[in-house]
């Protein structure tokens, strides 16, 4: 039997937007509030959608239970999986010493706190959003700067902060690419559309991460370097998203970064060298942090060694989010299992559509060609390296899967609620109600993409899940289906940092368990704040000269 979605159960958009609310409200207040662990937190919120979906938009009960198992599955394959082997790779290099060497190479490049994070949380955490995205780059970047000696807090908190940005073109465009596809927006138009908002945030981003890190002052005085960094970045950006496409946006922009900033750093540094590693005015959170050390100088053959299973792990993340990597994978093993009583049973309807559209329900087990894959495969390769035997590697396995059990149960709790909103309709309901601003929906239709990142931890799922609605809603106000479709996407990149599955990651990284809500509540403020200013740019784009002459239509 088919069920059709409904937007309006109540035939007040008022109480439906504040009944399908309630889901995530609960998750946030029980993690931001209440000080609950982040998988009860997540449970609270699943059995509120459950209930909510059931009772008062009228799905059946059993497919609203199929919904949260899909999205339990994908939240251990693939987003999950990520987690586990990127900190099996960072705990083999603790323990046979090569990380605290590696912590010493950067500290020569720079010891001052500031410039590390400029080189890591930004630059090196765009590489790998680019090259695969997914959790990737928080995973990597967090761990580093907790190696680093930085506060758990600090480490998580602007690991989130940084990625941000490069999110829209993250694992080799894919965002981009889903959002033309799906919705029939030409993939080159749009690309460039977001090349034309993303780079002022990519200019303005590195100030932001070193003003939250270590205030107004503590940014004035390394100025030259942020704007090095950002516009290293930015320009690469432009060019590239405009004038190439979508695929390799953040890998050369970040790679132009990187080397910008270690060549400017040989012939500059600040005056005055900054150590602390807590957020400033947060010198008592994030637990333990470690004193800031002077680094110790390393063989050159010592160093190499410890940057080898990051170089091979930067390797296999890259080959592994090639397209051509991917579909030879999937064709040797990713089998599709159609959800039963869910796959194509659900419609979505107008004003969504322009018609009812059954919604695809598979789980792809695309265990060959899944990120967490490559990285496991590079961690092997560098354990062999690093002279593990495998009866080792084994052991720190297991213990691995022991220390995140909790963070994998939290993502797929999350994911699961995730994936009940978008089929329930619930999510829909929260974008009509931004759908119906008038003059305003440029601000408020970017604040929906930010939404939808929050509600499903992905730029690509929020592309998926509003990018239609978004060409609807311009078309009937006069506006670009371009500029509202990128729209979508840059202002869904000020969400990731706030959604569920890239907090837990960011935890589980610094090993800060269970203090995701502390983790939130420091990074919201960010979030909200930058997707207004995104929306500001995007109403100006939509009706101010001379930003009007920005827009592709």
């Amino acid at each position: 039997m088919v069920w059709q979605q409904v937007y309006n159960p109540f035939d007040s958009m008022l109480v439906s937007t504040l009944l399908a609310a309630v889901p995530v409200a609960v998750m946030l207040i029980g993690l931001g509030f209440l000080h609950l662990k982040a998988h009860i937190a997540a449970a609270a919120g699943l059995a509120s959608a459950l209930a909510i979906a059931i009772l008062a938009f009228g799905m059946p009960a059993g497919m609203a239970g199929r919904a949260a198992l899909l999205g339990g599955l994908t939240g251990l394959l693939p987003i999950g999986w990520i987690v586990l082997n990127i900190i099996f790779l960072h705990q083999l290099t603790e323990q046979n010493g090569s990380f605290k060497v590696l912590q010493d190479s950067i500290a020569g490049i720079t010891e001052d706190r500031r410039l590390q994070l400029l080189l890591i949380a930004f630059a090196f955490g765009a590489f790998f959003e680019g090259a695969a995205g997914f959790g990737t780059p928080v995973a990597v970047t967090a761990a580093i700067l907790i190696g680093l000696g930085f506060s758990p807090l600090a480490a998580s908190g602007l690991s989130l902060i940084a990625n941000t940005a490069p999110v829209a073109y993250g694992a080799l465009g894919t965002p981009v690419i889903t959002l033309a596809k799906v919705h029939g927006y030409d993939v080159l138009a749009v690309s460039a559309m977001i090349g034309r908002q993303l780079p002022f945030f990519s200019l303005l981003v590195p100030f932001w991460l070193i003003w939250a890190f270590a205030g107004w002052r503590g940014m004035k005085q390394i100025w030259p370097a942020v704007l090095v960094t950002g516009v290293s970045f930015a320009v690469p950006q432009f060019l590239v998203s405009n004038y190439m496409g979508p695929e390799l946006v953040d890998v050369i922009a970040a790679i132009c970064s990187m080397t910008a900033l270690v060549l400017f750093l040989r012939v500059w540094q600040p005056s005055e060298i900054w150590t602390s590693v807590s957020l400033k005015g947060h010198e008592k959170d994030g637990g333990e942090a470690r004193a800031a050390t002077a680094p110790t100088r390393h063989a050159r053959a010592d160093v190499v060694k410890a940057w080898t299973p990051w170089v091979i792990l930067t390797a296999f993340v890259f080959v592994w989010g090639l397209p051509a990597t991917k579909t030879w994978l999937n064709g040797i093993f990713a089998p599709k299992f159609p959800i039963e009583g869910l796959h194509k049973l659900i419609e979505k309807m107008p004003p969504v559509v322009p018609k009812p559209t059954a919604e695809s329900a598979e789980y792809v087990l695309g265990l060959l060609s899944a990120t967490g894959s490559g990285i496991l495969l590079a961690a092997v390769v560098g354990g062999l390296v690093m002279g593990y035997g495998i009866p080792a590697l084994v052991q720190a396995y297991g213990r691995t899967i022991w220390l995140v059990k909790y963070s994998l149960l939290t993502i797929v709790l999350m994911l699961a609620l995730g994936t009940l909103t978008r089929y329930s309709g619930l999510d829909t309901t929260l974008g009509l109600a931004f759908a119906s601003t008038g003059v305003f929906y440029p601000f408020f239709g970017t604040l929906m993409g930010w939404l939808g990142v929050a509600l499903t931890g992905s730029d690509t799922a929020s592309n998926v899940l509003f990018g239609g609605m978004q060409k609807v809603a311009a078309e009937q106000l006069g506006l670009s289906p371009n500029l509202m479709g990128a729209a979508n996407s840059s202002g869904g990149v000020m969400g990731k940092m706030i959604d569920a599955q890239s907090i837990v990651v960011a935890s589980t990284a610094t090993r800060w368990f269970d203090h995701e809500g502390d983790i939130l509540r420091y990074v919201f403020f960010h979030s909200i704040a930058l997707a207004s200013l995104v929306g500001i740019l995007v109403t100006l784009q939509a009706y101010v000269y001379p930003f009007t002459l920005m827009v592709v239509k």
